[in-house]
């Protein structure tokens, strides 16, 4: 799809996009529908076609009133606020940093954010994201199109640890885990509760047909004890694939940003200073001893 070229003023505005999205996400609570956006636009990828992906279509009207995406225009709007304030950005550029933002503020993994994306403006056909009603091998189907793989269709579906589901958009309700604004592994916690208290627990926590395919199915289910146990292993798995989702079609390398290069210019000028005051003291000292022997001789 072709990488942007991303110059000192885009840095720069990155920067400041993503201090206005933690205030923004801080104070609207909004972290669970930022991260659900940022998903939407990148779940559509395809790797045989090279179409779809993370480049801003799902601000297109006709992607917009996908069925898959209802009540995302409440995102889209918010992330108006933010671009009218940072112009140069794209918006698949903002969409994924949105989501990364979102992850981090509610106590998630830092992920790696490397600029780049072109907009688009030609939306893929319905019916590319999944579909919470289906089950393992409908996952499957989906992420590989995607050039994912299993680890990454569990590690992902992690992120149901934030927020919940609205009957008006998906036609399912509650949340997933206790507290839906806080990024854990307590979503893989709650998959594998035991039935007698998964029953009781279904009344306020959600478990929807693809969720429960991830203990259902070996090969997810191995993934789901391992996060469960272990929440280090988890954000380190999420954070990976969380990148590799954001990138889908995009060749990106890191670029330093406005902070890294400011900390690289300070580190040059304190090393030239220990540089300059070392040659001044060595030189001081040879001075003396050369005064010293002089002294001595006479």
């Amino acid at each position: 799809m072709g990488t942007l070229r991303v110059d000192e003023e885009y840095l720069t505005q990155i920067d400041g996009a993503r201090r206005h999205l933690r205030a923004l996400i801080s104070t609207k609570q909004c972290a669970p529908i930022m991260l659900r956006l940022a998903w939407h636009d990148a779940g559509t990828y395809s790797a045989k076609t090279r179409t779809g992906g993370p480049n801003g279509s799902i601000r297109n009207e006709e992607e917009l009133n996908h069925e898959a995406n209802r009540g995302l225009k409440i995102a889209v709007d918010l992330c108006e606020e933010v671009k009218s304030k940072y112009p140069r950005i794209t918006y698949a550029d903002l969409y994924q940093l949105a989501g990364v933002v979102a992850v981090e503020i509610t106590g998630g993994p830092t992920i790696d954010f490397v600029p780049g994306r072109k907009d688009s403006n030609e939306s893929p056909e319905e019916g590319r994201l999944p579909d919470a009603q289906q089950g393992a091998s409908h996952l499957r189907e989906v992420f590989y199109r995607m050039g994912l793989s299993g680890k990454d269709i569990v590690a992902l579906s992690g992120a149901h640890t934030l927020g919940r589901a609205h009957p008006e958009r998906s036609g399912f309700s509650g949340a997933w885990t206790k507290d839906p604004f806080k990024f854990d592994n307590s979503y893989f916690v709650e998959l594998l509760q035991d039935d007698t208290e998964g029953w009781l627990k279904r009344e306020f926590l959600l478990k929807l047909p693809t969720d429960e395919a991830l203990v259902q199915d070996p090969a997810f289910r191995r993934y789901v004890e391992l996060y469960a146990k272990d929440e280090g292993a988890f954000f380190r798995d999420y954070a990976e694939s969380h990148k590799k989702l954001s990138e889908l079609g995009y060749g990106l390398t890191r670029r330093s940003s406005v902070a890294d290069k400011n900390r690289v210019t300070l580190t040059r000028s304190v090393l030239g200073v220990v540089i300059a005051v070392t040659v001044f003291m060595l030189g001081y000292l040879y001075d003396s001893h050369i005064r010293s022997r002089l002294l001595s001789t006479y």
